[in-house]
């Protein structure tokens, strides 16, 4: 879905005063080093991962896996903050789904429990279980899967027959393969996989342990082999970069596209109203890990970091400049000024979110029908990014750009087709 501006924005951009070419340069050169930096953190924070998870299938322990979980939870941080550059830049948009495609049937990775059930007209592949199936039939096609390998993964089992639900890769497929299975609906609790899921010989639990610590390993190389193809993008030569600099009108349009269609459509509707609506812990963002707080506030923090123009990156190092803040100031003070304030109020919508979670509410737990403090951390923070599209609006409006489809969402702009 698309939502489109309003006939307001759209007239009041006609009497706006456009900004200097030179300027614009300036401004997408800054959004491109932050895109350099954060997908640049997050690929040293899934090598980190990557050196966590060699450690756990070389030496499985509860120790070795509880780091592994510390280091998935690490590299989450910076990955999400570039959640702000989807939507407007085809480069981005065409390869997210390779790192970070949610919800998955997990069922086509390893064991589920048997209240998950079983296949559907949907997803005939929901249960296939590769973990402990070496060979199987896939479209008509048999597969060999005796060896787990990043190509099994990427080009076999990703999205298998056309099911977007069949995600063998990226951050959640991972993930699960570490926590395991929330079967805690809206109680309290995480997933909970024992270590011994990768434990050698008769101390093995659930079968398949090798198979298991090969998926995992698999996983994890293609995530740091991802990462490492987006930052080069980012570069200086790199083609995300270059198609940005090449078009400058094209390039704001892009900052603001992404900006307005994370905050509205994805996470206000998507990943945030629809749970409420549907009271359903299964539309977590992060939901073995029970880390849907921390999603939800980076994304919203990177947002932000597109407006202001400025990053923090995992190590303390700033990275910031000409901002596209500076651009809507020049054209009309006071929208930028109310835009800057609708971001700082989503921040602190979020904060309550995230401190709620970390104090003993977790997010699962604030889905829970009749959780009326739950609902409200949520539906305040939705409230938030609503009001703050409205915001990235009126700053397209300000900047004489063209019209801007925005990502919609059921959930936000018809809630009664999400019960159909």
């Amino acid at each position: 879905m698309i939502r489109r501006l309003t006939a307001a924005a759209t007239l009041g951009a006609l009497a706006a005063v456009p900004a200097q070419a030179q300027d614009k340069t300036e401004v997408l050169g800054t959004y491109a080093d932050i895109a350099l930096a954060a997908y640049g953190d997050s690929l040293s924070t899934a090598t980190r991962l990557q050196d966590a998870v060699s450690a756990l299938i070389a030496q499985p322990s509860a120790e070795t896996l509880e780091a592994a979980k510390a280091a998935w939870l690490a590299a989450r941080v910076p990955y999400q903050q570039t959640e702000a550059f989807r939507f407007g830049n085809p480069i981005v948009d065409d390869w997210e789904g390779k790192v970070n495609a949610w919800p998955l049937d997990e069922g086509l990775i390893d064991y589920v429990d048997p209240s998950y059930g079983g296949q559907s007209d949907e997803n005939r592949y929901a249960v296939l279980n590769v973990i402990a199936t070496p060979s199987f039939t896939l479209s008509g096609q048999q597969v060999d899967a005796a060896q787990i390998t990043p190509a099994l993964l990427s080009d076999t089992l990703q999205e298998a027959d056309s099911v977007e639900a069949n995600v063998a890769t990226g951050y959640h497929a991972i993930e699960f393969l570490l926590w395991g299975q929330d079967l805690n609906g809206t109680a309290p609790g995480a997933g909970n996989r024992p270590w011994t899921d990768y434990a050698a010989g008769e101390a093995c639990t659930h079968g398949n342990c090798d198979r298991r610590g090969a998926y995992l390993a698999a996983a994890s190389a293609l995530l740091v082999s991802d990462l490492e193809w987006m930052t080069a993008q980012w570069q200086g030569d790199g083609a995300a970069r270059t198609a940005l600099l090449d078009n400058p009108d094209a390039g704001i349009i892009a900052m603001l596209t992404g900006m307005g269609s994370l905050s509205y459509g994805e996470q206000a509707g998507e990943r945030m109203k629809l749970g409420v609506l549907l009271n359903d812990p299964e539309e977590e963002h992060d939901c073995f890990s029970d880390n849907t707080h921390n999603s939800h506030f980076y994304d919203g923090l990177g947002i932000r970091n597109v407006y202001l123009g400025r990053y923090v990156g995992v190590d303390g190092t700033v990275t910031s400049g000409p901002a596209l803040s500076d651009l809507v100031a020049a054209a009309d003070p006071q929208v930028d000024a109310a835009l800057r304030g609708q971001l700082d109020a989503t921040m602190a919508r979020l904060t309550e979110l995230k401190v709620a979670a970390e104090g003993g509410l977790s997010y699962d737990m604030m889905l829970a029908r009749g959780n009326d403090r739950g609902e409200a951390l949520i539906m305040n923070a939705v409230d938030a990014l609503v009001t703050q599209t409205r915001g990235i609006e009126r700053a397209v409006a300000a900047l004489n750009l063209e019209q801007i489809g925005f990502e919609g969402s059921d959930s936000l702009d018809n809630p009664n087709a999400v019960f159909e």
